[in-house]
């Protein structure tokens, strides 16, 4: 009776029972990943940005990995944990990048950092020493101070900041 003329569409009519489409898929990550990302603050050869922890990471990388995996752990474990375990990885196996590699991962996530110049495991594997020091100094630039820990940083952030106060606790409860 009545004709209508329809246009035609570029986007393929649904199809029920299937999930609607998710975001565009680039080069094996996400879109929408790819927008919340930051770049690092400052390249994986720029150890020499900071010589004192480029020593210190060159002769004794575990120092600088417990300091580095407390603070991307929220401090539930501490700095000297962290610290033997790599020691003990690396001593018995020679493979204390692979532990490494994992908190690099976190902490990239944390920070919505890209995986550059390649995955973590291959940056930990190939240029161990220069992702630790890569890595410390990014957390400096978030505004952790590495050598007083988590607690030392959270003590700092609650005086620093005026009407953010911790409440006292109360011990032993009520008595007369």
């Amino acid at each position: 009776m009545y004709s209508q003329k329809s246009t035609p569409s570029s986007v393929p009519p649904p199809i029920y029972g299937q999930p609607p489409p998710g975001p565009p898929y680039v080069a094996g990550v996400s879109a929408s990943s790819l927008v919340s990302q930051t770049s690092w603050s400052s390249g994986l050869c720029d150890c020499c940005l900071d010589v004192p922890n480029c020593c210190i990471t060159c002769w004794c990388p575990c120092v600088t990995f417990g300091q580095i995996a407390e603070i991307v752990d929220n401090g539930k474990t501490s700095c000297g944990f962290h610290g033997t375990l790599y020691a003990l990885i690396n001593v018995l196996s020679g493979c204390g990048c692979m532990y490494a590699c994992f908190n690099r991962t976190k902490m990239r996530r944390q920070y919505g950092l890209p995986e550059v110049p390649s995955n973590d495991c291959c940056v930990h594997f190939c240029c161990g020493p220069c992702a630790l020091c890569q890595e410390y100094r990014e957390l400096q630039h978030q505004g952790f101070d590495l050598s007083i820990g988590w607690e030392g940083n959270i003590h700092r952030s609650t005086m620093t900041n005026i009407g953010v106060q911790i409440p006292p606790t109360a011990l032993g409860g009520m008595s007369r």
